[in-house]
């Protein structure tokens, strides 16, 4: 027998690409799904704490939704550079850091004392999420075949319906018990400490 046909008897253990697509997707898309779900919890729940937040801060609708805005200011800002530095470090670790720093400055929400704050944390909140959406398709691209990623991607996005279904209920929740901001603690902390 040769090393080729040696190699070949070990490899053929009757494992289809089927099943190895499966494992893998079980591993890494309930995680990868968490994450996005907490991605649009963060969107949703700035809506939620509108009515607290004008009434901490004084701020008329218009300061509020400059506020709100400031988050995709600072996300399209910096989703170009947050891409190219994914390439760089690799996906996984820059998927990690996005987390960690916009979960950080979630958290942060807590704090917000002054309109001038709000505008601030709201851009770093959108400059630390940059990439974000992207990355993970990246690093889908990494481990699932194209011909598996059509449907891969379509459970990706169904995390941001659930987030919607999920996080709604409980922003109310949060509203109607306290003032809004522990909710962003326990948002920003728990985005977090997923890596």
């Amino acid at each position: 027998m040769t090393i080729a046909t040696a190699a070949t008897a070990d490899l053929d253990t009757g494992i289809t690409e089927h099943q190895v697509i499966k494992k893998i997707a079980w591993r890494l898309m309930p995680l990868i799904m968490i994450c996005y779900l907490f991605a649009f919890f963060d969107r949703i729940n700035i809506s939620f704490a509108k009515f607290q937040l004008q009434a901490d801060l004084g701020l008329s609708n218009t300061a509020y939704g400059l506020g709100a805005s400031l988050f995709v200011i600072g996300y399209v800002i910096f989703e170009v550079p947050s891409n190219l530095m994914l390439y760089r470090v690799g996906a996984r670790r820059w998927i990690a850091r996005i987390l960690i720093s916009w979960g950080i400055a979630t958290a942060a929400m807590v704090f917000v004392h002054a309109e001038w704050q709000f505008y601030g944390l709201r851009f770093i909140i959108g400059a630390m999420e940059a990439g974000f959406a992207p990355g993970i398709l990246y690093y889908l691209t990494l481990w699932f075949p194209a011909s598996h990623r059509g449907r891969i991607t379509s459970m990706l996005f169904l995390a941001s319906a659930f987030s919607g279904i999920v996080g709604a209920p409980l922003s109310g929740r949060a509203r109607a018990e306290r003032d809004g901001r522990p909710r962003s603690l326990s948002l920003g902390v728990s985005a977090a400490s997923r890596f």
